[in-house]
């Protein structure tokens, strides 16, 4: 096996055995991540008019769309290995093996946490504003399962904080070996993965700040996140290596950034505008009464 100096080594095991139950790490730092989104939105959604334990609830519906959303998003954009030449179709029912796209899983996520609200009785938007850092924060942790599996890195480099690669077997869940059963080393990249965590971190503890500091409207704070996810999205996409279908030679997790982006500032825009509309409808009612 090649050693690297001051590198960030990478796991040779990615499933755990505890009796004879695997436990995929992929799936343990996404599950990890939902229980931290949980927990951080049932805290915060109870000044917004909720009630203890409705997190739970909705994020029930919203856990469930997300996966399927996120599952769907990578196999319609990563056909090949399933759809492909060699492919095989019933691979795209592995999740645990990784491969969730994140931007299906937030537009089904927000559905079926929008039926959760709806069977609630509970504001979507109050439940999206208390959300969003949480989820932030559950992605941050959710990357960590793509270190686990030794995927989604950058290009080659030479930089202290480079990230040792090993050849993956993604049906096994461990490092190819060579004769003498040392993991094969691949070379040494960027680590995009902790980029995009970090990144998730700063983001999700802007949210919280602004909360704090600034009165937005309902609504405005989750369009903070999705404008403020895509920035970070973008520069990680053009760092990435692994394949992706191109469009006018940008990858297309590079236009769906941008297209977020302009909701995310439509979304702050909207409701900022409504709740103007609102307050200015209020103060005109209150001026006819006292007249």
């Amino acid at each position: 096996m090649t050693a690297f100096p001051a590198t960030i080594p990478s796991p040779s095991v990615g499933v755990i055995h505890l009796g004879p139950l695997p436990v995929r790490m992929y799936a343990l730092c996404i599950l990890v991540g939902i229980v931290v989104a949980i927990w951080l939105t049932g805290r915060r959604l109870v000044p917004r008019g909720g009630e203890p334990g409705q997190a739970l609830d909705v994020a029930a519906y919203a856990v469930l769309f997300g996966i399927v959303g996120g599952r769907l998003y990578h196999v319609i954009t990563t056909p090949d290995p399933y759809w492909g030449a060699g492919g095989r179709p019933l691979d795209a029912l592995k999740v645990w093996e990784g491969g969730l796209g994140i931007w299906g899983a937030i537009s089904l996520g927000a559905l079926g946490a929008w039926i959760g609200c709806r069977r609630a009785g509970l504001s979507f938007l109050a439940f999206a504003d208390a959300a969003a850092p949480g989820v932030a924060f559950a992605q941050a942790i959710g990357r960590w399962g793509n270190w686990f599996n030794n995927e989604l890195y950058g290009r080659p480099t030479t930089l202290p904080w480079g990230l040792e690669i090993h050849r993956w077997d993604s049906g096994a869940g461990r490092a190819v070996v060579d004769p003498s059963g040392d993991p094969v080393v691949l070379g040494v990249f960027h680590p995009t993965f902790l980029y995009e965590s970090v990144f998730l971190v700063v983001l999700g503890v802007v949210l919280l700040l602004v909360d704090r500091r600034r009165r937005l409207a309902p609504g405005q704070l989750v369009g903070l996140y999705v404008a403020g996810y895509p920035l970070g999205r973008i520069v990680i996409e053009t760092m990435r290596t692994d394949e992706s279908e191109l469009i006018l030679g940008q990858r297309l997790n590079v236009w769906t950034s941008i297209v977020v982006f302009v909701l995310g500032v439509w979304i702050v825009w909207y409701c900022g505008r409504r709740e103007r509309g609102r307050h200015e409808a209020g103060v005109s009612a209150e001026s006819q009464d006292v007249g």
